[in-house]
C-alpha cells in the first residue's frame, strides 16, 4: 500500500500539492498524502498500453475522451472550489470523460465517467478500499480493477442507491461492453496479450 510520506499530521490540499516536484507521483485523498512510487511493472505498462488503445480507437467521433496517467483528477464536492480547498487529488491509470466542462489545463475537474486502476502487489489493497471508497463518495458511474496476475477484470457500477453493487468479474477471454461510455467494447485477449 502507498504510504504517507509527507507528515502524516499535515492536511494537505490541491494548493500544496502543486508546489511539490514533477519527477515525483503523488495522491491526496481527504488530506492525506501518498507516494505513488516505484513505477509501474512492464506487465502493468502493456495491459495499460493495450487497454488504452483498445478503448480510444472506439472514441473516435464521440464525445468522450480519454487520459492516462499522471494525469490529475481533482474531485471535491463543488466545482467551483479553490485549490486551497481541494483535498482528493488522484491519478487514476486510465479515465474516460464525456463531459468535456470537466477537462480543464489541470486535469479533470469532477468525476471521470470510467475509471481504470491496474492493480500491483504494492497498491491493490490501497486500490481496493481506500480508492474504491472514494470514488463511490464521488459517484464515479464505473470502475474497472484490473488483476495482470489473474488475467481478470472486476467491474463496480454504481447503483441507484449511490454504492458499489457487487462486482462483475471478467476473464481473459471475455469481451467487456462499458455500461459508461457507448459504443465500446474490449475483447480481453487483447489487453492481456504480450
Amino acid at each position: 500500500m502507498p504510504l504517507p510520506l509527507k507528515n502524516n499530521y499535515e492536511h494537505w490540499t490541491y494548493a500544496d500539492y502543486l508546489t511539490w516536484p514533477d519527477d515525483e507521483r503523488w495522491e491526496i485523498i481527504d488530506g492525506v498524502a501518498y507516494a505513488m512510487t516505484p513505477a509501474p511493472t512492464t506487465a502493468h505498462q502493456r495491459i495499460l498500453r493495450n487497454l488504452a488503445f483498445a478503448i480510444n480507437v472506439q472514441l473516435d467521433g464521440k464525445d468522450c475522451e480519454l487520459f492516462l496517467a499522471p494525469f490529475d483528477v481533482r474531485l471535491s464536492q463543488n466545482k467551483q472550489q479553490s485549490d486551497n480547498y481541494i483535498e482528493t487529488v488522484v491519478q487514476p491509470d486510465i479515465i474516460v470523460v464525456c463531459d468535456s466542462s470537466k477537462i480543464d489545463d489541470r486535469g479533470c475537474n469532477g468525476a471521470p465517467d470510467l475509471v481504470i486502476e491496474i492493480l500491483s502487489p504494492s497498491t491493490s489493497k490501497y486500490d481496493l478500499s481506500e480508492k474504491r471508497s472514494l470514488y463511490e463518495r464521488h459517484a464515479v458511474g464505473e470502475i474497472w480493477f484490473v488483476h495482470p496476475l489473474d488475467k481478470t477484470i472486476m467491474i463496480f457500477y454504481l447503483q441507484e442507491n449511490g454504492k458499489y453493487g457487487s462486482p462483475d468479474v471478467y476473464g481473459e477471454e471475455e469481451t467487456v461492453v462499458p455500461k459508461s461510455v457507448d459504443g465500446v467494447e474490449v475483447d480481453l485477449r487483447d489487453v492481456f496479450t504480450e
